[in-house]
């Protein structure tokens, strides 16, 4: 039976829901909102098998790696992850808001991203579904000269950018929708970074309209499909490149920026072997830090198949 493709799953939170919760978290604070969301996700899990089961085999792969994680994959574990979702999608309500305060924030490496910055260089972010990416819309609050373009795949991203706009009309983020990385596509972002702008994409899930872009990397001990298109982009826009994770960690959230690349080159003789060398350098440092904190990689389909 063929696998649907992560995209395919249902968007579970749209523009209206996410308007109401943002207004119900601004109102009543987030002991209210959750009163509302843990019941929703904790039913979700009943009824999302696949989601589940998911969960309990990259839960699973981990424990592999140490026991010091306390985990198993068995069912209890499994609820603890979806609960840890339900926190993250509290922190994404939060950030939307603008009711994180930049004390709440704590930065690894931050100052080579900001110089690279001073000197009018554009900057690629390489992100992922570890920890909470929403919450380093706080990079953007650092200076209001810097402008944080990300791409999603959503197909509400500008009601989604009208919707942030509102709630701060001094944002300096702008979400882009994409399907696929494309020509036009990588032709508007180079504009971004020739202005010094910050662009983020996500590199941990495959394109939505092209399964050739793709590419196999060890991750977790096994083979994994991983989109090639960020890291195409990264070379064609020829720009210094990132790897950024926000986790949450005692109250706090610590943003780690780690350099990847000073312009990602990709040699035409050899350009298949150095795409697939690339790919799995991000795919071990992925690892790396989903081993600091498992129950922060929100990806709850079968990351491990095949999706045709």
């Amino acid at each position: 039976m063929t696998k649907p493709h992560w995209a395919e799953m249902g968007e579970y939170s749209v523009v209206w829901g996410m308007r109401l919760l943002l207004g119900i978290y601004r109102l009543g604070g987030r002991p209210i909102v959750q009163f509302f969301l843990y019941p929703v996700v904790a039913y979700y899990w009943l009824v999302n098998r696949r989601g589940r089961d998911a969960s309990r085999d990259y839960l699973h792969r981990v424990a592999g790696f140490s026991a010091d994680f306390q985990l198993s994959g068995g069912r209890l574990d499994s609820f603890r992850h979806f609960m840890a979702f339900a926190e993250a999608i509290l922190d994404k309500l939060a950030a939307w808001a603008g009711m994180i305060s930049p004390g709440d924030v704590e930065y690894r490496g931050r100052e080579s991203v900001l110089e690279r910055l001073r000197q009018g260089q554009g900057v690629l972010l390489l992100g992922s579904h570890l920890g909470n990416l929403e919450v380093c819309r706080m990079i953007a609050s650092l200076n209001k000269n810097i402008r944080v373009n990300v791409l999603v795949h959503t197909r509400h991203a500008e009601k989604f950018s009208e919707l942030l706009s509102r709630y701060n009309s001094a944002s300096q983020l702008n979400l882009i929708q994409v399907t696929e990385i494309s020509a036009a596509t990588s032709i508007r972002l180079a504009d971004k970074i020739d202005q010094g702008e910050i662009v983020i994409v996500a590199a941990d899930r495959t394109p939505v309209s092209n399964q050739d872009r793709v590419a196999e990397a060890d991750f977790l001990g096994a083979k994994a499909l991983f989109p090639e298109g960020p890291f195409i982009l990264a070379a064609l826009l020829k720009c210094p490149v990132f790897t950024v994770f926000c986790l949450k960690r005692r109250g706090k959230y610590v943003i780690y920026f780690d350099p990847f690349s000073d312009g990602l080159k990709l040699p035409r003789k050899q350009r298949e072997q150095a795409l697939q060398e690339t790919i799995q350098r991000y795919a071990n440092r992925l690892q790396a830090y989903c081993l600091q904190e498992p129950l922060q990689w929100f990806n709850f389909y079968p990351f491990w198949h095949k999706e045709s």
